[in-house]
């Protein structure tokens, strides 16, 4: 293993996000140029990474139109220089399609095996090495800055590290901004990153290195903070770790990772982190795992009883990565390894108190549900302790008297409802793109003409218990924004569309509170 490796002090990284190339290289993404633009602009304005990689040069008109649309607005807002295109040795036609979409920056596409040059360009050494001066020194003349990756550089260094430092000899003093080390296919573990990064670093110490990482066996972060730890100067990510087969490393794991542990400075502002996550979740169709570390659903969750009881006994259960960092807030999940602690938790954010013994058997139902594999959300509770009470927790202020909803095929689906609001009757239709939007069309129709706000349906879930049959009980969770406010509620039923109105007609009577 390599010696002279840089101390653990404070030290500045920068963050390349390759959401918009190497993200969408996802398998079934594909971003529209509308998305693209709108992912571009919350990474640099509102993250504040330093750099993004956009497209890949000659793929498609349609490539080629959405890094244009990203090249005029950054021009316009003076940071053309965050943006990058992937580029090819391929004479010049790389550069001059970058150049025709206005970019300033190329990522040129190197081998950095000798295995890949060999077998896919079936090239030598010396005449890549001549291809690769002869792109570059073409890019600076069209006053293109270039950045280069060694592809395949983990294989690179394991099986051919003579062909590797080769290349590197040839081009240390070419007029290179970034040298970017791909663990392209994600082979590395983090004893030899730090090996082979360590190697580049104490031999080139006045060049920039970046590390580029796949996900493969599940180490990509962990080689990350290997490549820091050796000296390199930047790591590429994607948000939620999009990316080919397994993906890239995730952004946001990168910045809790490099801050926590490695005393990085990075300019990003990681209270956007969740949001950015949440419009790529949207827009790429990829779901994030519940589990994900800082992102996830649950990764703010305390279930256990006993955690709850510890935060309140000076936050036992907490550790540096607190949700608001990262524009999130911890809650306490209802189930049944809930405790008194995680009921009074939900109640004290609902502005409810109850004796002792009325505790008791509201934490007991709440168990019992999550015995029979039912969610309950927080927004569950004051319906739970009307039923188990026999108490008067919520007011139901809305009432859903008669609805009927017909499908036909070739024609929109239709909803009448009938629905009593403070002892007042009203009845309206609607057609909708499905059963139940037709039913909260005529909903709202109802609310704007008596000029009562609605929600904003922010999410929609169902839940089918494994193995069930098909007349089985389906839980329908369903996620609202009101005033800046998250609210979530459920309905279970044999029938989805069912169980979602029960749902919805939850939320209003809760709404009816604010």
């Amino acid at each position: 293993m390599a010696k002279n490796i840089k101390p653990q002090s404070v030290r500045q990284v920068q963050i390349m996000d390759t959401t918009l190339r190497d993200g969408e290289q996802t398998s079934g993404v594909s971003f529209s140029d509308t998305e693209k633009l709108t992912i571009a602009k919350f990474l640099l304005e509102e993250v504040k990474v330093d750099r993004i990689e956009v497209a890949s040069a000659r793929v498609s008109e349609g490539e080629f139109r959405g890094a244009n649309a990203i090249i005029d607005w950054a021009k316009k807002n003076k940071c053309l220089h965050k943006v990058e295109i992937l580029g090819f040795i391929d004479g010049n036609k790389s550069i001059d399609w970058v150049h025709k979409a206005g970019g300033k920056v190329v990522n040129l596409l190197s081998k950095g095996s000798l295995k890949h040059l060999k077998y896919q360009l079936k090239k030598e050494p010396d005449v890549h090495l001549a291809d690769i001066k002869s792109a570059i020194r073409y890019a600076r003349s069209k006053g293109i800055t270039v950045n280069l990756y060694l592809e395949d550089w983990s294989n690179g260094m394991k099986h051919s590290p003579d062909y590797v430092f080769f290349l590197m000899e040839g081009l240390k003093n070419e007029d290179i901004q970034c040298f970017m080390m791909p663990d392209t296919l994600g082979v590395l573990n983090p004893d030899e990153t730090l090996d082979f990064c360590s190697q580049m670093t104490v031999k080139y110490p006045g060049l920039h290195f970046d590390f580029h990482a796949h996900n493969d066996y599940d180490l990509a972060v962990a080689n990350v903070y290997a490549s820091i730890k050796a000296g390199f100067n930047g790591i590429h990510t994607t948000v939620n770790g999009l990316g080919e087969r397994a993906g890239n490393v995730p952004l946001s794991s990168v910045v809790a990772v490099l801050r926590d542990h490695l005393n990085c400075e990075m300019q990003m502002n990681e209270s956007k982190i969740n949001l950015v996550s949440r419009i790529v979740e949207s827009f790429s169709g990829i779901r994030i795992p519940k589990n994900k570390p800082v992102i996830g659903d649950y990764v703010f969750t305390q279930t256990c009883g006993v955690h709850a009881d510890g935060d309140n006994k000076n936050n036992l259960y907490h550790n540096d990565l607190i949700p608001e960092r990262f524009g999130r807030v911890r809650t306490y999940a209802l189930g049944k390894t809930s405790g008194k602690a995680n009921v009074e938790q939900n109640l004290k954010e609902l502005g409810i108190q109850l004796d002792p013994e009325s505790m008791k058997k509201v934490t007991e139902r709440v168990i019992e549900l999550g015995d029979r594999k039912r969610s309950v959300s927080k927004e569950d509770l004051p319906f739970i302790i009307s039923d188990v009470l026999g108490s008067k927790a919520i007011e139901q202020k809305i009432v859903l008297k008669n609805y009927a909803i017909s499908s036909v095929r070739g024609l929109k689906p239709v909803a009448t409802l009938s629905i009593e609001i403070e002892k007042q009757l009203y009845e309206q239709s609607s057609n909708g793109d499905g059963q139940y939007d037709a039913f909260v069309k005529a909903l709202w129709k109802i609310y704007d003409k008596l000029g009562k706000k609605h929600p904003v349906l922010k999410d929609y879930a169902v839940s089918i218990p494994p193995g069930g049959k098909s007349d089985a009980l389906v839980e329908t969770m369903i996620s609202w924004n009101y005033q800046d406010k998250e609210i979530k509620t459920s309905g279970l039923d044999s029938d989805q569309t069912v169980a979602a109105i029960k749902a919805t007609i939850k939320m209003l009577n809760i709404l009816e509170k604010y």
